[in-house]
């Protein structure tokens, strides 16, 4: 059987025995009754996800997946596609945002080439990329498929085998992404999996003015029209009109899930991916925390389609990873109101009348 056919059968839902011993700890910790809500919803879920009334989630890390896109020929970005291997050697040295915030909160920032075009074997050598590269970026959605469907699943196998690989050391993965044009095969991914019209889901990415905007909601249409993908198959619809970094995306995911460790998905771009696994295993939705919401209008219906109330809403559009960072000292307090805090019994403190 395929790496990607295993990763899904070892995929199933939160533990209902560890979420029951998690909210009986719960409803009994010597404050009023869910006094922290969110946070205290989100430590049930770790327990259901981790089986453990201790949920790990101190040892951190951000995958960033690096790509390009031909659609970026057809004038869908601010930026010129030579920014993708620049910020990739930015992500590196340690100078973008997800660096700075990864820092902050104690996390690794792990960087994977899964399909920008151009050479960057020398990064590689350097020790500090992963090589996991599907192609010198897609083909243009706007004039036929993406990628191939053995690609597609190269792509998810990649972010799998990237998740296999660290999964003894981490214990909360974060999802990044970097990819000039990356957010127009998101939209066209959000539109056919939602059945949501494509005006309503298109956002300005780098900062597109209304006439830039208007050409990419007709780009958007016209890689649907053209490509026709199949909402019922996750692999169709990536390999007709996503990306290479999206693909290792959904792959991050799948692969954290059948790990039973949670992931916290950033925005627009990665949540194209977390759509994508969902597709191909509904299940993993137990494992996904939705970071933040982003001032693209179409992360609003991701998030809608997917069940998942966001924890963070600053008006966040860079990507990266740095949502997800930004959360993670979120996720360790959940964790921390599981383990630290007392019962009323254990803080000899009288409780609240029945």
């Amino acid at each position: 059987m395929s790496l990607l056919t295993n990763t899904l059968n070892a995929i199933s839902g939160q533990d209902q025995s560890w979420r029951d011993q998690a909210q009986n700890r719960l409803d009994q910790l010597v404050m009023p009754h869910w006094a922290l809500g969110r946070l205290m919803d989100l430590a049930l879920d770790l327990a259901g996800m981790t089986r453990s009334l201790t949920p790990p989630v101190t040892r951190k890390a951000i995958i960033t997946m690096a790509g390009d896109h031909g659609v970026a020929a057809e004038g869908v970005s601010k930026f010129p596609q030579e920014v993708t291997p620049q910020m990739v050697g930015n992500f590196i040295n340690g100078g973008a945002g997800i660096n700075a915030l990864a820092k902050q909160v104690g996390a690794r920032v792990i960087v994977v080439d899964m399909g920008v075009a151009a050479d960057l074997s020398a990064m590689v050598a350097s020790g500090k990329l992963i090589d996991k590269k599907i192609g010198f970026g897609t083909n243009n959605i706007a004039q036929g498929p993406a990628m191939t469907r053995e690609q597609a699943i190269a792509a998810l196998e990649a972010g799998i085998e990237v998740v296999n690989h660290y999964a003894d050391d981490i214990d909360l993965f974060g999802t990044g992404d970097m990819g000039i044009a990356n957010t127009t095969p998101s939209t066209a991914i959000v539109a056919a999996l939602t059945n949501t019209p494509v005006a309503e889901v298109t956002g300005r990415g780098t900062g597109l003015d209304d006439d830039q905007l208007k050409l990419k909601i007709t780009v958007v249409k016209k890689a649907l029209e053209i490509n026709n993908p199949d909402p019922t198959d996750g692999l169709d619809v990536l390999a007709k009109v996503g990306g290479f970094e999206i693909g290792g995306i959904a792959g991050v995911i799948l692969g954290a899930a059948a790990r039973r460790k949670p992931v916290l998905i950033d925005g627009l771009i990665s949540t194209a991916g977390a759509l994508i696994a969902y597709t191909l295993k509904p299940e993993i939705k137990d494992y996904l925390i939705a970071s933040h919401r982003s001032v693209e209008q179409g992360h609003r219906i991701m998030h809608q389609h997917l069940g998942c109330e966001p924890l963070l809403n600053l008006n966040l559009r860079l990507g990266e990873g740095t949502g997800a960072a930004l959360a993670m000292n979120i996720v360790e307090a959940a964790s921390r109101v599981l383990t630290d805090i007392a019962t009323f019994s254990e803080a000899q403190v009288a409780s609240a009348d029945k």
